[in-house]
């Protein structure tokens, strides 16, 4: 029973959308401006670079969060690798915007430095090349995402940390659909 406790508080954390209420702070709603997604790209787009950041910080710092609080209650590592997920479930369908939300990549990459501190640090170097060499940030995070699930497994060997690790990359995959399509016909907007 604690166990699905912690699953759902964290999936309640990840429903928490830092970029829909840092929008509404300056009275505007995301869902309405740039690509519509709630996430640090498009609050930089749309509110600009001190708010874009602090989004992504908070997003990220939620996802982490789900980790330690799931290990300081002292889980499992197959109970923490769940808790993990479905924070990022919960930052891309969120209960709180009617099961929308964002891509999960921030999120994706607090719960990777909480779970694996180098691991994380690899894919954002690695996620870092594409987005410094082209401006496109949908590219930068699939990059650092599919790249993940081998760092994971690289620096800690854990089937459970890698496995999930692996499903959370598929999510942020499938959540980046639609920029996926813009890339390959040459249409997808650039941060810089």
């Amino acid at each position: 029973m604690r166990e699905i406790l912690a699953i759902l508080g964290a999936y309640l954390l990840g429903s928490v959308t830092f970029g829909a209420i840092i929008a509404r702070f300056y009275g505007k709603d995301l869902r309405q401006l740039g690509s519509g997604n709630i996430g640090g790209t498009n609050v930089v787009r749309a509110l600009g670079w001190l708010p874009g950041l602090v989004v992504t910080a908070l997003d990220a710092l939620k996802g982490a969060t789900a980790v330690y609080l799931a290990r300081r209650l002292g889980f499992g590592e197959w109970t923490v690798a769940a808790c993990a997920l479905v924070a990022v479930l919960g930052h891309s369908y969120s209960l709180f915007l009617r099961f929308r939300g964002g891509k999960g990549a921030a999120t994706g990459l607090g719960i990777l430095l909480a779970l694996s501190p180098w691991a994380g640090t690899y894919a954002v170097l690695v996620g870092l090349i594409p987005i410094l060499l082209t401006g496109f940030v949908s590219l930068g995070s699939l990059t650092g995402a599919i790249s993940s699930v081998f760092f994971m497994w690289l620096t800690t060997g854990s089937v459970p940390d890698t496995l999930f690790s692996l499903i959370i990359a598929a999510t942020i995959i499938y959540r980046h659909r639609d920029n996926i399509k813009r890339l390959r016909a040459g249409q997808e907007n650039k941060l810089f």
